[in-house]
């Protein structure tokens, strides 16, 4: 209930990150067209992740009219797993339709976040000072390019670069190229690239298990037929095709001796023993853990592609990179003329390092300093008015972040609600209601699936799984509204 004696506020709301997650609050907001409304980004044009990765291949994994925001659905999309440059268009296209392109600082990354005097005071790399009511953390977690420590990588004669900084200016086709990395990425530039290159040299810690997954073009007569009729894309992202496989997924992530896990280890044991012919090829990609320990890669075609005379596949640890090639640990130095690191993201980071200091000085990094946590990925106790969008222990996995991005606004829309209301000046989530829920999911996630024994970007410092560890049905639950009284309102 609103305070009878204070009349509705307009509130200043600073956003943090202009991909995603950021667009959708600033679109979001400025429909409500009630608060003031500023972005800083810190790179020179929005788009986050996919303006980040521009490697030759890249799409997303999840169906492209399911990666869409829920009230901008698009007909135009080429495949049914939407390439990377098509994706940034989107996000790009959705800033002008919504004219939030005004609100976007560009260039300007936020170094600190301190909050003084009941607002939070924001400082830039450029000197830039602003106050703010709210602050939305939207950087998500796939921007700290994670550069492999291995010997010797400075020494390599060609080129090299993460697949995060694609220098567009090496020329491939012919060359020999090697790729350090078989997440997503990997397996993405492997498809790519064999038949360019002149060879192509995967080298990997360890194999992954490949999920198969159709990529078929969309016809211009399907788009017409999507334009025509919206309902089309609805039953794509709404249809019982996509979500059952969602539930599955899910529940097969807190409950891995489940019907559904049993399900997806059979159909990516299947598309293994199936799909490659060699034996000693088949039994180099054999993984050794148990299928989504990792997060589960998904392919149309890899297993084809690896059996192509001009593709090698390595297994086993570097020794150490040399002028001409990657030396392993068995002896064997691949000659490659161009290095591709496709090692991942520094995805424990979010939004650090920015200095982030809340209520009595309480210190982001002293707080996060053996795992990051949020309520629901969202609120953490001493921080009033400062909401994350796909924040640690939010689901992550293979399904929409938009999705999950939408549920959470739609929860951090209702807590700014009550300060505008007057309901308070300042809301948090309770310690208590921190420290229950914490106890609560490091339990649950030590049960889950990526705790079987495997090594990945999900697991914290002390080895447990940072992700939701719940079903996808309990996050849509706990996200519908919140229980204010698991919060602390201070009038």
């Amino acid at each position: 209930m609103s305070n009878p004696d204070r009349a509705p506020r307009q509130l200043r709301v600073g956003i943090i990150g202009a991909g995603m997650a950021g667009i959708l609050a600033a679109i979001r907001l400025r429909q409500q067209g009630r608060h003031e409304v500023i972005v800083y980004e810190k790179a020179d044009r929005i788009g986050g992740t996919w303006r980040e990765n521009t490697y030759p291949g890249l799409n997303c994994d999840v169906p492209a009219h399911a990666y869409t925001y829920s009230f901008a659905p698009n007909p135009e999309w080429s495949s049914f797993l939407a390439p990377g440059p098509e994706i940034q268009r989107y996000f790009e296209d959705q800033v002008a339709h919504h004219g939030i392109g005004s609100l976007i600082r560009l260039g300007q990354e936020v170094k600190s976040c301190v909050w003084r005097d009941g607002r939070w005071h924001i400082e830039t790399s450029k000197g830039v000072k602003d106050a703010v009511d709210v602050v939305i953390v939207a950087t998500g977690v796939l921007h700290h390019p994670n550069l492999p420590q291995i010997e010797g990588l400075e020494s390599f004669a060609g080129a090299k670069f993460h697949t995060a900084r694609w220098d567009h200016s090496v020329p491939l086709d012919g060359r020999r190229i090697g790729i350090i990395g078989n997440g997503s990425t990997g397996v993405q530039l492997v498809s790519a690239l064999a038949g360019r290159a002149s060879r192509v040299v995967h080298i990997q810690r360890s194999p992954q298990w490949i999920m198969p997954m159709p990529n078929d073009p969309y016809t211009d007569e399907q788009r017409a037929a999507f334009r025509q009729d919206p309902k089309l894309i609805d039953e794509i992202r709404y249809g019982e095709w996509y979500t059952e496989r969602v539930r599955r997924f899910t529940e097969a992530i807190i409950d891995h001796d489940s019907a559904p896990m049993h399900e997806i280890e059979a159909i990516v044991l299947e598309n293994l023993e199936s799909n490659v012919r060699d034996p000693v090829l088949r039994e180099k990609l054999r993984p050794g853990y148990r299928a989504a320990c990792k997060r589960l890669i998904y392919s149309p075609d890899y297993y084809e592609v690896v059996q192509r005379p001009d593709v090698d596949v390595v297994v086993g640890a570097i020794e150490r990179i040399e002028p001409a090639g990657v030396r392993m640990r068995d002896g064997a130095l691949h000659e490659v003329d161009v290095l591709a690191l496709a090692t991942g993201f520094k995805a424990h980071l979010y939004m650090r390092p920015m200095l982030v200091q809340g209520r009595d000085d309480a210190d982001l990094d002293r707080l996060w300093a053996r795992h990051a946590t949020a309520y629901l990925g969202i609120s953490l106790p001493g921080f009033p008015n400062f909401f994350m969008i796909n924040g640690p222990t939010g689901p992550v996995g293979n399904f929409s972040l938009i999705d999950i991005a939408e549920r959470q606004w739609g929860y951090i829309e209702q807590l700014i609600g009550a300060l505008e209301a007057g309901r308070c000046r300042e809301i948090s989530v309770s310690a208590a209601t921190m420290k229950d829920y914490d106890e609560r999911r490091i339990a649950a996630a030590r049960k889950t699936i990526f705790a079987t024994g495997c090594s990945s970007w999900y697991l914290d410092a002390d080895g447990v799984p940072s992700s939701w560890p719940w079903s996808y049905d309990a996050f849509a639950s706990e996200t519908a509204a919140p229980r204010f009284h698991e919060f602390d309102l201070t009038a």
